[in-house]
């Protein structure tokens, strides 16, 4: 299979099914911002420390990238056509769980919390920021076209995770995010 098949060469991309449509179209958009936030995530996992006790992040880590493809794919999907992979409410469910898990290990919360402190974490927190993106845009379909509403849950719960995989990396390694400078609280 070749890498490349020229068929986007004059400004065109095929949604699933084979509807041919402008690159700059909202769900190109939509998709694309899921395919960053995967990118995203994949660079923060790159960071994590190897061994067991990571285990369960690298293992929902890739369930989230997968389900960020199903979710690619259902806003490529044009309207009335089957769609493979459909983001189900247990998808969410799962995304809280974990949330609830992790953020019960964790310090609560008294100040703002700035993204930063290792690598890891940092690129989880980057990662929030395009999940929030991709949710936007994928609101922006919505007003127009039919979207699955599970889908603008699960990048809404997406973000959340994100943040708390964030804060949950830091902790396990030791580094603390920085917060809100003091003099900026309003």
């Amino acid at each position: 299979m070749k890498i490349y098949t020229k068929s986007g060469d004059k400004g065109e991309t095929s949604l699933v099914y084979g509807m041919r449509v402008p690159k700059y179209d909202p769900r190109v958009e939509a998709y694309g911002t899921c395919d960053e936030a995967n990118s995203a995530i994949g660079l923060a996992l790159s960071h994590v420390p190897q061994g067991e006790e990571w285990q369960e992040l690298f293992s929902v880590c890739h369930i989230v990238q997968t389900k960020l493809f199903h979710i690619g794919a259902e806003l490529a999907t044009p309207a009335g056509k089957e769609v493979g992979w459909k983001i189900e409410e247990s998808d969410v469910e799962l995304l809280e769980k974990l949330i609830d898990k992790w953020d019960a290990e964790l310090p609560t919360l008294k100040n703002f919390v700035l993204p930063g402190g290792c690598p890891a974490g940092a690129g989880f927190h980057f990662a929030r920021t395009v999940a929030r993106r991709a949710e936007r845009k994928a609101i922006a379909v919505a007003e127009h076209l039919e979207v699955n509403p599970t889908v603008i849950r699960y990048l809404n719960r997406l973000s959340d995770f994100l943040f708390v995989a964030a804060r949950y990396v830091n902790q396990k390694v030791g580094k603390t995010e920085p917060t809100l400078h003091q003099d900026d609280k309003r």
